[in-house]
């Protein structure tokens, strides 16, 4: 085995910390003999172990080292697999390098692992060639990856050769994508020292659709309209929601992202107190072949604060052009995003009284960055009925209407008030009461 991964060329530049790097290694000392077989049993166990972990993560079953390769295959980010993100495999000489490779990871797919089991007295890869996994909730692993890898994994067991197995992998390049951007939809980030940040995925988001939002149909065909463009690689602008809190802002992005996934569109989440990083996201993500939603909940500023004159030079006004795979969505509950004062009205900033004040231009400036703005306002009584008989219906409650609407009605009295986010709540006050 030694032998076949000291020959990976794109994919060698994996971390000598990994599982197949370490196995790999455990071969390499048993071929030399410079382990005993019994610190080369206790290392075999080790990554056994961290690959029992990695497929309970995952949700891996069957043939967890062919599961384990796969994942392998689809989450390194090297140039070529990067340049096959949602493209696919262009002719060039880089898929000679790309089919050895491969061929490699074929003949790792078919390893016999008889010898070691026997010299070492162990059967745990075999074990783990024909694994019965236990059932576990969605929320205890990540669904979405599982699913792919399970699924290439499958099929990369039949490749007859190389060729068939380039074929696989990059034809899951072109229709998903490589690495975490390829296998996840949402994002969010976190320092790592030394002025960089880090990715992290966002498992198991909610699965909202657009249809689920019921009303505002308006607002959601701006919203849709702009995101077609965006990923079909046409102009389009930024994007703030605003409106009364529990009207569906954030339900709309995250539903717009569930949608058009498949379209190569992802969403990192970004707070107010992480725009100092704003370029650095920006910069590890402009040349990857999706298009980014930076989305930012809840967006307002007091009046001593000042990440907005940050936010406004990074979306617009900074001395690099902000690249075509990214726009900036934004929820709030306020029109203007920066609380005013009085003092921000008086036109009049100086004794004289011939200067006009620029502090109420400059904060509403930062609204006029986003080309769309799109109102999210209470519903009125009928209104807020309608979606509580829809999500009634949805949920499977047979309650007659007339008998609802009055039930809704006492609910959002004592529960916040008229608004979706009210509506839903009674909804799931009545699943709960029939349980």
């Amino acid at each position: 085995m030694y032998k076949i991964v000291s020959e990976l060329l794109l994919y060698g530049d994996m971390d000598k910390d990994s599982i197949l790097m370490q196995i790999s290694d455990i071969f390499r000392c048993m071929e030399e003999g410079s382990q005993t077989a019994d610190v080369l049993r206790t290392r075999v166990f080790g990554q056994i172990k961290r690959l029992l972990q990695t497929a309970t993560d995952y949700a891996f079953d069957r043939n967890l080292w062919h599961n384990y390769l796969t994942f392998l295959l689809i989450t390194n980010e090297n140039p070529f697999s990067i340049t096959c993100e949602k493209t696919g495999a262009k002719d060039g000489s880089v898929n000679y390098f790309a089919k050895n490779d491969f061929r490699a990871f074929q003949e790792l797919f078919h390893f016999d692992f008889s010898g070691i089991e026997e010299k070492l007295g162990i059967d745990c890869f075999s074990r783990i060639s024909d694994y019965k996994a236990i059932g576990k909730p969605e929320l205890m692993y990540n669904k979405n990856v599982s699913e792919k890898v399970r699924d290439l994994s499958a099929k990369l067991e039949t490749a007859k050769d190389e060729n068939e197995f380039f074929d696989m992998v990059t034809d899951f390049y072109r229709a998903y994508g490589v690495g975490m951007f390829g296998l996840n939809k949402a994002f969010r980030i976190e320092e790592c020292g030394n002025n960089d940040i880090r990715f992290r995925a966002i498992n198991n988001m909610d699965k909202v659709v657009l249809s689920d939002l019921v009303g505002y149909e308006i607002q959601k065909k701006k919203l849709v309209d702009n995101t077609e463009a965006f990923v079909q690689g046409r102009k389009a602008n930024n994007v703030l929601l605003f409106g009364d809190s529990g009207t569906g802002k954030s339900t709309s992005i995250k539903a717009i992202v569930n949608e058009y996934y498949d379209q190569g569109l992802r969403m990192i989440e970004i707070y107010k107190h992480q725009f100092k990083d704003l370029s650095n996201v920006i910069a590890k993500i402009k040349n990857r072949n999706y298009r980014f939603i930076i989305y930012m909940d809840d967006l307002s500023f007091e009046e001593f604060e000042i990440e907005y004159k940050f936010l406004k030079a990074v979306i617009e006004g900074g001395v690099e052009t902000k690249p075509e795979n990214i726009l900036i969505y934004a929820t709030s509950n306020r029109r203007h995003l920066i609380k005013e004062t009085w003092n921000d009205r008086d036109d009049v900033e100086n004794h004289n009284g011939i200067h006009r004040s620029d502090t109420m231009e400059e904060k509403l400036s930062l609204v006029n960055r986003f080309g769309v703005t799109i109102s999210f306002s209470k519903p009125s009584q009928k209104e807020y009925f309608h979606i509580v008989t829809e999500l009634a219906h949805k949920a499977g409650i047979t309650m007659d209407d007339e008998a609802l609407c009055k039930e809704a009605n006492k609910w959002e009295l004592s529960h916040g008030g008229i608004s979706g986010r009210t509506a839903q709540q009674f909804v799931n006050y009545l699943l709960g009461m029939k349980a």
